[in-house]
């Protein structure tokens, strides 16, 4: 991630595996959360649901097969299991610092050329 970025996702936790949705920002899931006629297309960043593998929320994201869908979910269908994680999961929200100092530190100094 850039600097000065951030990332903003619902987790959740399953009974085998860790589940993460993206969401654009904050102020839309909990719109969302107070208001189900808002359309999911103005919530979620990317409409996958992403597992880590029982790592948390900070594992390695992986698509989640329509099988880990089902067994979790009862339903192979991704927009009706972003509906459950968004409904039972947990916000999670980072930023991302912006950079200090030098960003390429091979460019220090001066060009001397022929």
């Amino acid at each position: 991630m850039r600097g000065g970025a951030s990332e903003t996702k619902v987790h959740y936790k399953g009974n085998d595996e860790d589940f993460l949705v993206f969401v654009d920002s904050k102020d839309d899931y909990n719109k969302w959360v107070s208001d189900k006629s808002t359309p999911l297309a103005q919530v979620v960043s990317v409409f996958e649901v992403f597992t880590t593998h029982k790592q948390g929320s900070q594992g390695i994201y992986e698509a989640a097969s329509k099988a880990m869908l089902e067994n979790e979910f009862g339903t192979h269908n991704s927009d009706d299991a972003i509906k459950q994680i968004l409904e039972k999961g947990v916000l999670q929200e980072m930023k991302f610092p912006e950079r200090q100092g030098n960003r390429n530190d091979a460019n220090v100094g001066e060009y001397v050329g022929r």
